[in-house]
């Protein structure tokens, strides 16, 4: 048996307990894996409360599939399938795997996991996955964003505006960072080119214009955000309430650049991608608050608000 925590129902965070349950057993090409570090992400708290409605219809309709979240994990192998063929016990590992993070161990597929760099701590893997491959696709493949461009990030000091911010500046473009006070130094010291504190100033009504703008809020609207897009810019949502997420999506049956951003595909070369980054410090993982795994509620609630700066980590009993 192990230690998990679980939700048999849909609600807020409350509804979720520490438990115990049986623990996975590792066959064809899946991975024990012995969970040191988990992350926290909005995701969680959208499949904890099936909001929006529509997440049922594939999380289960009156009831939750799975029954313990968390997509990112980093750890060390205990065991391996007979049809593993890249990871051995004892490997240190991470990766997205899609759900079951919560927990002492989890067995994802091989194709989840890549090696965790000797750099840097199981804490800083488990932080990347989600949040840094969104960034990573969102400006790689949505965008197709390249030097020479200027991008504004709305929401840079959060889980994937700080990777954001990142991977930017690692394509060659101009960045501006949009934050709130206290955040304006964390996102400078990242790579910013210029950060703009909302409290401050109003990023919609500047003379600035922009290449693409990628908004991790959804505070603004997008005709808001239209007015400092530069002729032919792009305007990237990536969160958002029900409310302003169709107002893009119907916005975007119209025009070209006004998008969503699509799902996040977690995947090997990518992750391979951020592990050799996160290696060598070209990529830094920031981490807000820790919290022990029978405090997952807790973590869940804080992310939930919306003002973590960087990632918010679990760290699992024992680990």
């Amino acid at each position: 048996m192990m230690k998990a925590v679980e939700f048999t129902r849909y609600g807020p965070p409350s509804v979720m307990q520490l438990t115990e349950v049986e623990k996975p057993t590792p066959e064809g090409d899946r991975v024990l894996v012995r969970i040191h570090a988990a992350a926290a992400n909005p995701l969680d708290w959208h499949y904890l409360r099936a909001d929006p409605f529509f997440i049922r219809f594939s999380a289960g309709l009156l009831r939750p599939k799975q029954t313990i979240l968390g997509a990112d994990i980093a750890g060390v192998v205990e065991a391996v399938g007979p049809d593993v063929t890249r990871l051995t016990p004892g490997d240190a590992v991470f990766g997205g795997i899609g759900s079951g993070g919560y927990a002492e161990y989890a067995a994802p597929p091989e194709r989840a996991l890549v090696h965790k760099p000797e750099s840097i701590s199981f804490e800083e893997a488990a932080a990347a996955p989600v949040a840094a491959m969104t960034a990573l696709q969102i400006l790689r493949d949505d965008v197709g964003l390249h030097g020479e461009q200027h991008i504004l990030i709305n929401g840079a000091s959060g889980g994937v505006g700080t990777y954001a911010v990142q991977v930017a500046k690692l394509f060659g473009a101009q960045v501006t960072g949009v934050c709130s006070t206290r955040n304006v130094d964390l996102v400078s010291s990242l790579g910013a080119d210029r950060v703009i504190d909302y409290t401050r100033e109003d990023f919609t009504q500047g003379d600035a214009r922009y290449d693409v703008i990628l908004d991790n809020v959804g505070n603004r609207s997008s005709r808001e955000c239209e007015r400092v897009l530069a002729e032919g810019g792009l305007y990237m949502l990536n969160a958002g309430v029900m409310r302003r997420i169709l107002q893009v999506v119907l916005r975007g049956v119209t025009t070209d650049h006004i998008k969503m951003a699509s799902t996040t595909s977690l995947n090997i070369d990518d992750m391979q991608w951020l592990a050799d980054h996160l290696a060598d410090g070209r990529l830094t993982s920031v981490i807000d608050r820790r919290y022990a795994l029978s405090d997952v509620p807790e973590a869940i609630a804080y992310v939930e608000e919306g003002h973590a700066r960087g990632k918010v980590i679990v760290t699992v009993d024992g680990g």
